[in-house]
């Protein structure tokens, strides 16, 4: 195989500048790791959580200032050896250095391990892997990616081996994942059998005549599963319920928000970028097969299952874990409507969705903090006296979850709606549009029900006068979490505007 131009006069250089974020956190991961072990291991387990968690922070602020000061350093070259360094890759490893950060937040007020070092240092690497995840422009680059993102999570779900729960999930979330994996990397040797070429960019022509063959379909449809567990769209769902339930609460948050943020992302890489000629169509009036139309599946499915699966649901974590597939569905909208503006609406909404996911998790913790167990629904009563700044961020969390304005996941949805209607045919994805809004109706209800317990029942009898008070970490990133997307839901024309001008090279 020929070498592509992309790996034409590289230099070592470049190639640093281009893994600058990524190298930054893998080195912090390193000092976290080393300074446990080394300088902290006598100390008290607070001290340890607060000083490795602050250089976990450190580290994320630096990445993200790295890969701020490198954006559009090389405007003409758009990939260095299978890895893009385009608007797409810099927004969505920006999203994930703050959900990461987020997540440490949380991960330090835990007190239920004493392996403070390893845990934070498997966030930030596994962070590392959403970072490659979300700049592979290269078939190869993106399964490995994927297998180094999902093995740190597999990990993070079964950290607290002593829980048979979690050790369960873990397996549970392992075998899946590990026939996903078969599924995807055999679909890409199809797909390298028939084209010739791992490339994205080189597959998007030499794809071109193999359109109407089997052999490309067959590992388009193969790639499109792996790839669909990965965003935990429903039927490849049934590991999530499951792993969000057992897993620890930061390890819950970071598969919740992060990784399905990357995992947006390289989907829309590999079927925008590498195959554009086979999208076919989902318009009523203009069908065509193709990936739009297989997505459009995935997505009624993800919106039904999603979303009647909630209601009936007690624990919070399994509703979350469940809401979590109903927007599975909403984000395939962007892809389907195949163009700048819905894959710009797709990472605004995917930003959004991760704030208030990550939020919803911090305050899971509290509750769960003073339960003594896994939150159900009941735990939440009387939420709004006992800590009503919780309480408050649950509100603006569930609320944008739901799609009430004027919080971010309002605008979130709508211009998923929007760029849905203004693709190909007019009004063609209309019954998509009409499907998703009134599911989207029904999940204000199962939302409803956590806030009534908040905001209206009365505490229990013999907690009436307890007041809650959260580590400093965990109202420090509820605080964050909320006021991002109240941000992201005051201006999204300008995130918008400033998207769609970094999605220009693709």
């Amino acid at each position: 195989m020929e070498l592509s131009s992309e790996m034409v006069g590289v230099t070592y250089g470049e190639l640093l500048r281009a893994a600058a974020p990524e190298l930054v956190l893998l080195a912090t991961a390193l000092l976290v790791l080393a300074a446990d072990l080394v300088a902290l291991r006598e100390a008290s387990p607070r001290v340890r959580w607060l000083v490795t968690g602050l250089l976990s922070w450190v580290g994320c602020g630096a990445a993200a200032a790295v890969l701020v000061s490198g954006a559009g350093e090389e405007p003409g070259r758009t990939a260095i050896l299978g890895f893009a360094t385009d608007g797409l890759a810099v927004w969505v490893k920006g999203v994930v250095l703050v959900l990461s950060a987020l997540t440490v937040g949380l991960a330090m007020a835990a007190t239920r391990t004493r392996h403070v070092g390893e845990y934070l240092a498997l966030i930030l690497l596994g962070t590392v892997g959403l970072m490659l995840l979300a700049g592979a422009s290269d078939l190869l680059m993106v399964f490995l990616a994927l297998e180094l993102s999902s093995l740190v999570l597999y990990v993070l779900t079964g950290f607290e081996k002593q829980r048979p729960e979690a050790a369960e999930a873990a397996l549970k979330y392992f075998l899946v994942g590990s026939v996903a994996a078969g599924f995807t990397l055999y679909g890409m040797s199809l797909v390298y059998g028939v084209a010739g070429t791992t490339q994205l960019q080189t597959l998007a022509h030499d794809a071109v005549g193999a359109m109407a063959g089997v052999t490309l379909w067959a590992g388009l449809v193969l790639m499109l599963g792996g790839l669909a567990f990965k965003v935990a769209a429903a039927p490849f769902h049934l590991w999530a319920p499951d792993a969000y339930e057992a897993a620890p609460t930061p390890s819950a948050a970071l598969i919740a928000s992060g990784s399905k943020v990357a995992a947006f992302a390289v989907l829309a890489r590999v079927l925008m970028t590498g195959l554009p000629q086979g999208s076919g169509s989902a318009a009523i009036g203009s069908w065509a097969p193709g990936w739009t139309t297989l997505l459009a599946g995935l997505s009624v499915l993800s919106l039904f299952w999603g979303n009647l699966a909630a209601l009936v649901q007690s624990n919070v974590r399994r509703l979350l874990a469940y809401s979590a597939v109903a927007h599975a569905g909403y984000g395939l909208l962007g892809l389907i409507a195949h163009e700048r503006a819905g894959l710009a609406a797709l990472l605004y909404f995917a930003a959004t969705y991760g704030l208030s996911a990550v939020g919803a998790f911090g305050v899971v913790a509290v509750v769960e903090a003073h339960s003594g167990g896994r939150a159900r629904v009941s735990d939440f009563a009387g939420l709004s006296r006992r800590a009503p700044g919780v309480a408050l961020c649950l509100m603006v969390f569930l609320l944008s979850l739901a799609g009430i304005p004027p919080l971010a996941g309002f605008f979130g949805k709508f211009y998923l709606f929007l760029a849905a209607l203004g693709a190909g045919q007019p009004l063609g994805l209309l019954w998509l549009v009409v499907l998703a809004v009134a599911l989207s109706t029904v999940s204000l209800y199962y939302y409803l029900i956590v806030l009534k317990e908040a905001w209206v029942k009365p505490a229990p009898a013999d907690a009436e006068a307890e007041s809650w008070r959260p580590p400093w970490q965990v109202r420090l990133t509820l605080g964050a979490a909320a006021l991002g997307v109240l941000l992201l839901g005051l201006f999204p024309s300008v995130v918008l505007r400033g998207l769609e001008s970094a999605l220009a090279s693709l």
